[in-house]
This record gives structure tokens, sequence and C-alpha cells, in this order.
């Protein structure tokens, strides 16, 4: 019979660093299947990998990181599902007119932010206006998927907010849900953006408050028993039951996973996905909610040779066996990619013929642009050896072996593959998108609505630019250009079906799986947690066990 994980020294070791490294900091007592019945009370250790470099809210709000935080101290004006299903929460209703270019939002009465200040369309509209634009001379970012059609809001009474568009944007309201779509009070906003890195100053109207914080170290949340006015889709308006919920930086994954095993802990984030099978016959629970947004794939750099070559692109695309990547890799809970964009949200379509994997189509593209099989088995054409360096990356679960994996795959194609691997600050300081460094980024994006993928794929409105196309491709710009002014629903949906097939045929994107980008392990004591459309996890309707 195999070793048990739980008796390795190393896991062992991992107990006893944790241990040390939760003194002073709230800790969840030791795990045990309970009896599920929900109870007030007790207080949660959430042991997360990183706490970014900055907390200013719109700079740290979209972090895979931060964003847990924002979620529990921050409202949303609405809820949006895992399904992409848009519902109300501080706006308990909206009207929109007939092109799409002016939105009415009704309030909830009686929403407060911490500090016991209204949440009122005054303070709606501040933080649109911030949410928008940001404030760039004090350092404050604005929020990249907020539309950028944005004309400007103002308040018609306390509770009716009236915003308006300078061409019709039906993504808005879902945009609303986004992670990065948190309220703030408008004395915070005003504030300087180095008072605002200090969370203690950043006063939302959320379930909970921030009590303590160390930078890189810890945040302690404490719930706010006058809370009333959660998302009616939860089914839990008033306070949350568990008393305080402790965010602890822990860097190394295995660490994280042994001290929930051993009831040290009673979250983990990021286990790994290689062992959902022991965690789950141990009796813990896992939890991997695939999210809104882009696949998980390569975001291929046009400008660098020579992936500026079609042929070569599309060999990529189809030189890659997505099968045996969820075999090897991953659990029954990931999903092939069938397109960019991700199964769940709204108007996404099946587009896997374009990136089928097959081996002898991707030989031929590669002969056909004149790359010839070398003595080592490495590609070469007109003395250059066919190379590509993948740089995993550290926000994926399990990036760097699904990168070995694929580099496997490409090297009996003819790529000569290498593999870089950078930690999370030094990939996030190298590796862009665009530029000349990577030729191919892994990447993937959480949005809200589909109207929003133009400020990604293209630079139209200061876009990102995936694919360091600039304005060159024409049909690109003008599909993405009309999905995102589209008016009529059904004609943004014929043209997002059209732009997913244009962005795979040209190779500029090689999906790789549906993305399930945060995992959590949870301690048996832990019930009743929910999970948003970008996938975070929701205390405020959870409880724990004695």
């Amino acid at each position: 019979m195999p070793r048990t994980p739980l008796r390795s020294p190393r896991r062992l070791l991992a107990a006893a660093l944790l241990a040390a490294l939760l003194l002073g900091t709230a800790c969840g007592g030791p795990a045990s299947a309970g009896s599920g019945e929900a109870r007030d009370g007790g207080d949660l250790t959430f042991l997360i990998d990183s706490l970014g470099a900055t907390w200013i809210p719109n700079n740290s709000s979209i972090s895979s990181f931060q964003g847990h935080i924002w979620g529990h101290v921050t409202d949303k004006l609405v809820y949006v599902d895992d399904q992409g299903r848009t519902s109300p929460w501080i706006a308990e209703s909206w009207e929109q007119n007939a092109d799409a270019t002016e939105f009415t939002l009704h309030l909830r009465p009686g929403v407060t932010f911490s500090d016991g200040s209204p949440v009122d369309a005054a303070a709606v509209v501040a933080n649109l206006d911030m949410w928008a634009h940001g404030a760039p001379e004090r350092g404050i970012n604005p929020i990249g998927l907020f539309p950028k059609t944005y004309a400007g809001a103002e308040a018609v009474d306390p509770a009716t907010v009236k915003v308006s568009f300078s061409a019709p944007t039906l993504g808005f309201i879902p945009t609303l849900g986004y992670h990065g779509s948190i309220l703030i009070s408008p004395k915070s906003l005003g504030l300087p953006a180095e008072q605002q890195a200090d969370p203690t100053n950043d006063i939302g109207s959320g379930p909970y408050i921030i009590e303590s914080w160390k930078q890189d170290d810890h945040v302690v949340l404490r719930k706010r028993p006058d809370y009333d006015w959660g998302p009616a889709a939860l089914g839990q308006q008033g306070p949350a039951r568990i008393d305080t919920i402790t965010y602890k930086v822990v860097a190394d994954q295995q660490v994280r996973s042994s001290s929930v095993t051993s009831g040290q802990a009673d979250v983990a984030y990021n286990p790994s996905p290689k062992e959902f099978a022991l965690f789950k016959a141990q009796g813990l629970q896992v939890g991997a909610p695939r999210y809104l947004g882009f696949v998980n794939g390569y975001a291929i750099n046009t400008r660098i040779a020579p992936f500026d070559d079609p042929a070569v692109r599309q060999a990529l695309q189809h030189g890659i066996d997505r099968r045996q990547i969820l075999s090897t890799v991953y659990t029954p809970e990931w999903l092939p990619a069938t397109s960019f964009i991700q199964s769940n949200v709204p108007g996404a379509t099946d587009h896997s013929t374009s990136f089928v994997h097959d081996p002898v189509m991707a030989a031929a593209l590669l002969d056909g642009a004149g790359w010839a099989s070398g003595p080592d088995g490495i590609r070469t054409k007109n003395g250059a050896r066919l190379e590509l360096t993948l740089y995993p990356n550290p926000y994926l679960a399990a990036s760097k072996d699904v990168d070995e994996l694929v580099a496997q795959q490409l090297r009996a194609l003819g790529f000569d593959v290498r593999l870089q691997v950078f930690d999370v600050i030094t990939y996030s300081e190298r590796i862009k998108l665009g530029g000349n460094v990577a030729p191919a980024v892994e990447v993937t994006r959480s949005f809200i609505d589909a109207g929003t993928v133009s400020g990604v794929l293209t630079d139209q409105e200061n876009g990102e630019d995936w694919f360091d196309l600039g304005t060159s491709d024409a049909r690109l710009t003008d599909l993405a250009a009309g999905i995102a002014r589209a008016s009529d629903p059904a004609a943004r949906d014929e043209l997002l079906d059209e732009l997913q097939g244009y962005v795979l045929d040209q190779g500029y994107f090689v999906p790789l799986t549906e993305i399930v980008q945060r995992l959590y392990l949870f301690s048996p004591r832990v019930h009743g947690v929910t999970f948003n459309g970008i996938a975070y996890a929701n205390f405020a309707t959870a409880w724990i066990d004695d």
C-alpha cells in the first residue's frame, strides 16, 4: 500500500512550518466531518499564494489574489452567476433605451458603507466615473474592461442614476458584476493614491470590513452585524455567519494543502490538480469553478518570426494534443476548449475544428511554409531553427506541467521548444503581451460580457492588442468594433460567432483547455460556499462547524 502523504516527512514539516506562520493570526480548529447544519460564529483561515504590491482598489480589485478580499469588503451593483445570468443587487432594477446608449439604475434603499454613509446615487456616480477614467494624475488606473463608450452619469435623485454612452453598449449591465466594479465610498475614492494603498482606508459596503493587515503577510476580515443587502440570487441577504476570515500568505503549494489536511487551516488556494483524487479520498472538498471569460491558451505575437506566418501559427494549433493534456495533467473538472471563449459565456460557439489535433496536417503546414526537418529532428529554414520559448504562467495552476507536455508534443513536429520559468513578480515584470520578448504568452482573462472582447483583442480605444496587430487586420478590427457597438443582441451574437472563427482560422490564439483558474481545497468543516461568474469563493453564505 502506498504511503499516505499525510505521514510523509515533507508534509509533517509543512504543517510545522505553517503553525509558526499562523502565530498572531486567526486560525480554524481541527478538521472534522461536522453536522453541516448552518450556524453562526467561528473563524476561517484561507491560505493564499500571494497578496499583490498595491491595495489601491482600482489597481488591485481585478487581481486573482486581492479580488478575494474586495469581494467580501465591497458590493456590486448587479450579481452575475457562473452562466452569465444577471440579477439585482445594489441596483434593484434598471431600464435601457432602444439603442442601448442610456441606462437608468434604481438603487436599493437603506444600503450603507461601513462608515455609515449612504450608498446613494451620488456615490454610484463617483464609482462609475472612477471605473471609467481612473485618476492617472494620482496613479489610479481605470478598470480595463469597463466600457470605453462611457460618456457620463448623473444622479437623478438619491435613488436613481442615469448612465449615458457615446455608442450602443449592450454589455454595460453585466459588466457591473465584473470583479473590478466594486463600490467604494466617495470619501475613500478622493484620497491620494498612497492613502488608498492602505486598505483600511478603503471603505466598502460589503458584509465584512478589514480589521487588520500586514503587507505580504495577512489580511483579517470581520463581519458587519448590520449587513442586510446581499444579492437575492444567493438566498441570504443578512449578516455573514462566519465571524472572521483570515487570508494568510503561504507561497508554497504543498504547505498550503498540507495545512488543510492536517486541520491547521480551512481553505487552501490553488492546490495541485494532480492531488484532487487524494484530497477527496481523505474527505476534503475541492472547488474548481469555471469562470466567464477566455479559455486558457497562447496569444500569439504576430510580429515575431516565424509566427508572423499564418501557416506556422496554424501548425502550432494543430500540433497540440489537448486530450492528452486533460488526461495527464488535469481531472474531470477540466473540459477541452471549443473556442477561445469559455463555453459558459453567452454567445460562445463551437469552433473546435479550427484547432483539432492533427499532427499530419501540422507537419504539412510546416513543410509548405519551407520548414524542413534537420538531422537532429528540428526544422530549419534559411539557416534559422524553428524555435519557441514558453513561459509558464504562475497565475495558473499546473501551467508548468502543461507547458512541459506541449513542449514534448511540438518537439515531435520539429519545434525547438524551451521553457523559461519565472515567479509571479518577475513574470509580471518581464512577460507582456506584444513587444519583442514572448512569441506566445499563456494567457486567460475573465470577463462578464463578450462586448468587452474588442478592448482586449485589438488596440481600439486603447485596447490591449493581444496579437500585436495594431490596425493591420481590418477584418478583425471591424468585427471587434461591431460587437462592441451592437444594439441588437442577436446581431451581436452573429458577429461574435464570426469573430471566433476568424481569430482561430488565422491562428492568432491557440486554445488549450477551458479555464479553471481559481482552485480551492476546503476542510470538511466548511459548508455553504458559493461561486460567482468570476469563480471567486463567497464566504458570506458559508458557515463552519466547531
